[in-house]
């Protein structure tokens, strides 16, 4: 990623938070702001792409490469990671002497 688009999604998160509609204009002055030259090219882009965005969603949806309805592989997970907890607590039957059967290092 380069400066220049680090710079407009910094910006453009910033003028979110604060509430600001995210224009081509005021991630320009935001970055000149911080002394950062962008080229004019990408604020513009990123207000044509932010248009109409549900910010909220799309910041808390970032990176997620699975829809947010898979909750059963999860529930799934959680039991097998349950019982794998359980398994480790449950005391051995066997005691080492025995899982040794005789082998001795000296």
């Amino acid at each position: 990623m380069s400066t220049d688009e680090l710079a407009c999604t910094y910006a453009s998160l910033i003028l979110h938070d604060a509430g600001v509609t995210v224009t081509s204009a005021a991630i320009l002055k935001l970055a000149e702001a911080a002394n950062v030259k962008v080229t004019p090219f990408w604020p513009n882009f990123f207000e044509n792409q932010l248009k109409g965005q549900n910010l909220d969603t799309l910041i808390l949806t970032a990176g997620s490469g699975a829809p947010a309805a898979s909750t059963g592989a999860a529930a799934t997970g959680a039991a097998a990671a349950a019982e794998v907890v359980e398994e480790a607590k449950a005391p051995s039957s066997e005691s080492e002497e025995e899982e040794m059967d005789g082998f001795d290092l000296f």
